[in-house]
C-alpha cells in the first residue's frame, strides 16, 4: 500500500511520534490508523519495559495552591536534556492540571485519571515511545491548611508546600515565600521537636552517645550528654527552631512572632528530584 507523506504527518500529528516511526507504523498496518497509532504504543510500552531499572534522576517538580490545599508532583526523566523540552513539560502540565481538578489520594489513583480521553498511565507510555527515555511520577502530594504557599526553586529540580494557620490580615504570600526558601535550602525534619519521628530521636541519642564514649567520657555522662546533642538536632534540623536565612540573629519562630503572634505553621512538604 502507498503511504503518503499527508498520511505520515495526519498520524505524527495525531500521536507527536517522529516521521520515520509513524511511516513504520503506517506500513505495518498496511494504512490502517488506529492499528498505527496501537503500533506506536506498543513500541512505547516496548522501550518503556527496556528502561524499568533506568535511573530518572532529571525532570521537573511543578506545584500549585487552591487557597487552602496545595498540590505537587514530581515528574522525573533520565536526562536534563529531555527534562527542558517543551512537550515534557507540557506533559507534566497536564497531570498537575489534572491532579488539581481530581485530587486523587496517591499516584496510583492519579495515573489511571484520563487527559484528553487517556489515561495518564497510557500517556505516559506514549511519551516514553516518543522520547525514548523513561519518564515516571515520583512524588505527588497534596497538603491541607488554612493557607497553602508553593514554591519552586529556580531550575525545578525541587518545590515546596508549607501550610499556615491564623494569619489573617498578613502578607502571607510574602511570609510565606520567605519561610519556603528556608525549607528548601535548609531541608527541615519536622516543623518542631513534637513532630519528629521517635525512631529519629533515638537514632540521634546513640549516635550522641557513641561520640560521647569515642571521646572518652564516662559511661554514667553519656545520656546527658547525648541528650545535649539532641537539642543541638533540634536546633539546626526543625524547621521553627532553625536560624532564619535572612537573618541569623532570630529563628523562624521568632520571625513568625513579629509578623503575625497569631500566625503558626502547621506542615510542609518538600520534594527534590533525585531524593526519595
Amino acid at each position: 500500500m502507498n503511504i503518503t507523506a499527508q498520511d505520515v504527518n495526519k498520524l505524527r500529528q495525531q500521536t507527536g511520534a517522529g516521521m520515520m516511526d509513524c511511516k513504520k507504523a503506517l506500513t505495518e498496518a498496511e494504512g490502517d490508523f488506529e492499528k498505527a497509532i496501537e503500533f506506536l504504543r506498543k513500541k512505547g510500552q516496548k522501550v518503556s519495559a527496556s528502561r524499568a531499572d533506568r535511573e530518572t534522576r532529571e525532570g521537573a517538580v511543578m506545584a500549585k495552591s487552591l487557597g487552602n490545599q496545595g498540590i505537587i508532583i514530581a515528574l522525573n526523566c533520565e536526562t536534563d536534556f529531555v527534562a527542558k523540552n517543551a512537550d515534557f513539560l507540557h506533559l507534566g502540565d497536564q497531570i498537575l492540571t489534572t491532579a488539581v481538578s481530581h485530587l486523587p489520594t496517591d499516584v496510583e489513583a492519579l495515573v489511571k485519571l484520563s487527559v484528553a480521553g487517556k489515561p495518564i498511565s497510557d500517556l505516559l507510555i506514549d511519551y516514553i515511545g516518543k522520547i525514548g527515555e523513561k519518564i515516571e511520577i515520583s512524588h505527588y502530594h497534596i497538603l491541607k491548611a488554612d493557607t497553602v504557599i508553593t514554591y519552586i526553586h529556580p531550575g525545578a529540580r525541587l518545590g515546596v508546600l508549607v501550610g499556615f494557620q491564623g494569619g489573617e490580615g498578613s502578607d502571607l504570600e510574602a511570609i510565606g515565600k520567605d519561610v519556603a526558601m528556608q525549607i528548601a535550602a535548609m531541608n527541615p525534619v519536622a516543623v518542631d521537636k513534637d513532630g519528629v519521628d521517635p525512631a529519629l530521636i533515638q537514632k540521634e541519642i546513640e549516635i550522641g552517645k557513641e561520640q560521647a564514649r569515642a571521646e572518652g567520657k564516662a559511661e554514667e555522662m553519656l545520656e546527658k550528654i547525648a541528650l545535649g546533642k539532641l537539642n543541638k538536632f533540634y536546633k539546626e534540623s526543625t524547621l521553627l527552631n532553625q536560624e532564619f536565612v535572612k537573618d541569623s540573629s532570630k529563628t523562624i519562630q521568632q520571625y513568625l512572632k513579629e509578623q503575625n503572634p497569631q500566625l503558626t505553621i502547621s506542615g510542609f512538604i518538600r520534594v527534590q528530584l533525585g531524593v526519595n
